[in-house]
Parts: C-alpha cells; structure tokens; sequence
C-alpha cells in the first residue's frame, strides 16, 4: 500500500511546475540568531535562494529545527522556496524563558481551570512573524508539526496578511474533545530526564511508542536523534512552558473557518500522540482545505514519506499562486 492510498482531498491541486536543476539551490546558512527583544533570541537557518518564496517551518513541543530533516528542507528548496526552520523559544539554542510551571499546574490545565501560562500560542506565532520581518519576508507558506501545526493555525488566524498557505501536520483545532493523547504516553511524558544517558533512553521508549508503525525508525537512528537532541539543549521548564501554552490554547475553530487561503491537512492514521479526529476537524474547519490521511503514519515525519510530504506542501502553496 502507498501512503497516498486511503487518503481523502478536499480543494483543487494545482500543477507541478517542476524541479530546479542540479546546484542551482544555494547551500544552506550556518545557524544564525534573531534578538527579537531584550530577553528572547531565536536560533533558524535557511535553505535555498533569499529571493524566493518563503517557507517557514514550525517545530513541535520540545523539538529543535533539527527535527526537519535536511534533506526534507533541500527538497523543498529544490521546489523554488526559501526554507527558514528554527528553534521556538524554549527549545534547543533559542532562549529559555522565565516562568516556572510545575506538575500541578499542567494537571490542574488539563482539567480545563485556569492557570496563568508563561506565553501563549499567539506569542510564539509572533516569533515566526518576527522571523519573517527579519528575513525581509512580506509572507511565507508556514508548515507546522503538532504544537507547530498549532502556531501555523494561529499564525493564519491572527496574521493573516502574512501567511500564503497553511500546512497542518498531525494538530488539532484547540478543541478539547477532537485531538487527543493516548493515556497511556502521559507518564512517559512528565518523567524527569537528567542526565544524556536517561533522556536517550526515554526518549527511544517515548518514540518507538508514538512512531509510524508502517515506517519505524532504526534503534540507532532514534538514539542519534536523541544524543543531537539532548546536546542542542534540553529545557524540562522549558517544556513544561509549552505544555502550558498548549492546554491553554483557545478552540480555534470559529477562526479557521474565516479563513482563505489555501491549506492543507496531513495525519497519520497511526498517530497516538494527537487522535486523527483532530486532524479531521482542522480540515472541515478551514473552508476548501485538503485532507492527506496516511495509513500507518503515526507521530513523527518518515524519512520514506518525504516525497508525499513535499508534493503536497509544494501544491498548496502553488494554489496560492492562482
């Protein structure tokens, strides 16, 4: 079975223009810094031609920009677009924030009561907006994973003069009765990881449980990944910050559906991380928005579904040229 077997479409995809030849993309930067105020500096790097279009990439909970794989970024590059990833506050070389968020305060949120969190969505939306003032962009295509799909959406409802197509992977709308997490990854989730050992191990645990079972990753793989993770820079606070901004996040479906412009869903059938419902519910939610489900993808990108990805990233945003 291929992964594009079993999905469903909503909107009109538009033609390939095709590839750029070979060495015609630019090398990708060295990472760079942004003081976007006295007390936040965001870490990114680019791929591909400044005086292309932008596409920006929005990583997930405690995901460094190294969770897009390069070759995912060249790729997109090779399609005509400056690709701008990078690390959300709170996450890898980009600046920790003050706020302290215990275990009572998440559990208390989840619940649904009030707590006061750090910063919200639309804060690390504005991070990405101020990206993209620093980078001389007017607008991007922004592509977000999870809490990234989150910032994407929010991005598009709050920003929408600066957002061209919106691409939502494996997110939800805010709403708390669509989207939701296995149980059984909670534990998993709040365990305290202190050294490199631990947070390798559990990490490996936590990613062979929410990976695609369709297109696991190698033991070794997800070990480097984590070993990268870990030594970019770990924050437990910084998480906790995150899982804040999401439990209090609004449901934004009312917003999604005054939006226009073109967008696109894609979710893992598999995905134990974020229930498929919440997928289903961005897509019905964002007028004229296609829906990309694949069977036995789960909560992770697969290196074997990067062409699946960057076809249909590269069509939505080629509607947004008609």
């Amino acid at each position: 079975m291929t992964a594009d077997q079993g999905t469903s479409h909503h909107g009109r995809p538009a033609a390939d223009p095709g590839l750029r030849g070979a060495g015609t993309v630019p090398a990708p930067t060295e990472e760079r810094f942004l003081q976007v105020s006295d007390d936040l500096e965001l870490c990114y790097q680019t791929f591909g031609d400044p005086d292309d279009e932008a596409m920006l990439l929005v990583m997930g909970l405690g995901g460094p920009m190294t969770w897009w794989d390069p070759e995912f970024c060249r790729r997109l590059a090779d399609r005509g677009y400056h690709v701008i990833r990078y690390d959300n506050r709170d996450t890898g070389r980009s600046s920790r924030v003050r706020g302290r968020v215990g275990h009572h305060h998440i559990v208390r949120a989840f619940l649904g009561r009030p707590i006061e969190a750090p910063y919200s969505l639309i804060d690390m939306a504005h991070d990405g907006v101020a990206l993209l003032d620093h980078l001389g962009h007017r607008t991007a295509h922004v592509v977000g994973v999870s809490m990234g799909g989150m910032i994407a959406q929010t991005m598009a409802a709050h920003f929408r003069d600066r957002v061209s197509s919106l691409t939502s992977i494996m997110s939800t709308t805010g709403r708390r009765t669509v989207g939701w997490q296995d149980p059984r990854l909670a534990p998993m989730m709040l365990v305290q990881r202190s050294s490199r050992e631990a947070y390798i191990e559990t990490s490996a645990k936590l990613w062979k449980m929410i990976g695609s079972p369709a297109y696991p990753d190698t033991e070794e793989a997800v070990k480097e990944r984590a070993a990268e993770t870990w030594d970019r820079g770990v924050s437990r606070a910084g998480v906790g910050r995150q899982i804040a901004a999401i439990l209090t996040q609004p449901d934004r479906t009312h917003e999604l559906r005054t939006l226009d412009l073109p967008a696109l869903v894609v979710h893992g059938l598999a995905d134990k991380m974020v229930h498929v419902s919440g997928g289903r519910a961005t897509a019905r939610a964002i007028p004229g928005a296609e829906l990309l489900l694949v069977p036995g993808m789960g909560h992770d990108l697969p290196g074997a579904l990067t062409d699946t990805f960057v076809d249909a990233i590269h069509r939505t945003a080629v509607r947004a040229r008609t």
